[in-house]
């Protein structure tokens, strides 16, 4: 019998446990720990709210989590309430599938100002993560900046734009949703340091932008380059270039007709927050050139106005004592998926936070294929049977997957009309929906 530990339980932990699954059938005992009491990791706390067809990808893992040879542990931290050594101990394989949870930080002048966000935080804010959702952003001013350029930036800048009514079927929670109710702003400046045939954003996120009730896009036609340029671009990007296209010929009464603007601020790199009595109050930004596809700073500088801030340039796992890191990836330092014997790592984990929600199947089911040509038939290791021992000894309350269902039909009971859940976002609220 193989005994798996899987760290974890967002789309790479769920894909992983389906692969193990398949590998081993009844030879196999898999568990499933997450740090919340809840399952899904990204796709509960970093889908956009708006995005539900997206989210439905967890019916596929909901089939593998009831599945008899798998089960949920969550309510479980991995390194506080059991050691990796201690899993280690008991089970055949550890893989690590913990995404990569931290914002990257910009390291500048002013970034401890208030009112500045890293998109972990922000995104985790309007989508209920316990860890965030207490942060309280301001957003009764005008101006709000969302650096970075990429499909999160647009998830932002969108969900800060729509009204009430666009977000009715989506399941933000009721604190953001509140806080957006309120706002006052006015423009939501997008700043890349490169230019438009370098973003990172699909045609899809970005032609929702055309749709808003009270937002408009707007691109600067001078930023873009000769239309024929885009002929050497991959077909996706050059669709993405072609929406940049049509923002740039919307009508300027287009454009008044609407209460938020959404501007595109190409060649405009960050070098520092500015803030007065420790309040943002604007970015400092250089223009730059692109030389051999690389930002170059000219020199000349401005501020942009900016009451809120957030900031939207990557992520990066979270180091474990014991467990090699490489610190420049952020990421766990790894051959292929393989830490050190008996360790591995899947997904944002293993690779850096690329890909889609799709690219952690064929990342799950490689690595499982490494765990099974190092462990064979498995030893004699205890497995389940041995963590919930440590368990009662250390009186963990493990949340289960049927514990889960009775917190989702609390949510779903929950709901305002047309919404498909009002999500708990305290760990107390989530283990008391249980009973």
């Amino acid at each position: 019998m193989r005994h798996i530990a899987i760290i974890g339980s967002g789309p790479a932990g769920y894909y992983t446990a389906e692969a193990a699954g398949k590998q081993w059938e009844d030879d196999a005992r898999i568990d499933v720990f997450d740090k919340l009491p809840v399952p899904y990791g990204l796709i509960r706390t970093g889908v956009a709210p708006d995005h539900q067809s997206i989210k439905g990808v967890a019916r596929r893992y909901e089939k593998t989590a009831l599945s008899d040879n798998v089960r949920f542990v969550g309510n479980v931290t991995v390194g506080e309430d059991v050691s990796v050594e201690e899993l280690q101990d008991l089970y055949d394989a550890v893989v690590f599938a913990t995404g990569a949870p931290e914002d990257r930080s910009l390291g500048l002048e002013g970034e401890d100002s208030a009112n500045i966000f890293g998109s972990a935080a922000f995104v985790g804010w309007y989508n209920g993560h316990p860890e965030f959702a207490s942060i309280d952003p301001d957003l009764s001013k005008r101006h709000a900046v969302v650096i970075g350029m990429g499909n999160v930036a647009l998830d932002v800048a969108r969900i800060l734009s729509k009204t009430e009514a666009e977000l009715a079927g989506s399941d933000i929670v009721e604190h953001a949703l509140a806080m957006l109710r309120g706002s006052n702003l006015e423009t939501i400046t997008i700043l890349g340091r490169r230019g438009p045939h370098q973003i990172m954003m699909t045609p899809k996120e970005l032609g929702e932008l055309m749709h808003l009730d009270r937002a408009s896009p707007w691109v600067d036609g001078d930023d873009l380059p000769p239309v024929d340029d885009d002929a050497i671009l991959e077909p996706g990007l050059r669709k993405s270039v072609t929406l940049l296209r049509d923002f740039a010929a919307i009508p300027e009464s287009i454009h008044g007709e609407k209460a938020i603007a959404i501007e595109f601020d190409f060649f405009a790199n960050p070098v520092r927050f500015i803030s007065e009595g420790g309040r943002l109050t604007g970015v400092e930004v250089e223009r730059t050139t692109i030389e051999k596809g690389r930002a170059t700073g000219t020199g000349e500088t401005y501020v942009v106005p900016a009451d809120v801030a957030v900031t939207c340039i990557g992520y990066r796992s979270s180091a474990i004592d014991g467990v090699p890191f490489d610190e420049r990836q952020g990421r766990f330092a790894n051959d292929e998926g393989r830490i050190l014997p008996g360790l591995y790592c899947v997904g944002w984990a293993k690779r850096g936070p690329t890909g889609t929600i799709g690219t952690n199947r064929p990342d799950g089911y490689g690595v499982i294929e490494k765990v099974a040509e190092d462990i064979g038939q498995g030893g004699r290791k205890r497995g389940r049977e041995g963590f919930d021992e440590l368990a009662r000894d250390r009186g963990l309350d493990i949340v289960t997957f049927r514990d889960w269902q009775k917190i989702e039909e609390a949510e779903a009971a929950a709901a305002r009309e047309g919404a498909p859940r009002e999500k708990f976002v305290d760990i107390k609220s989530m283990i008391a929906a249980r009973k």
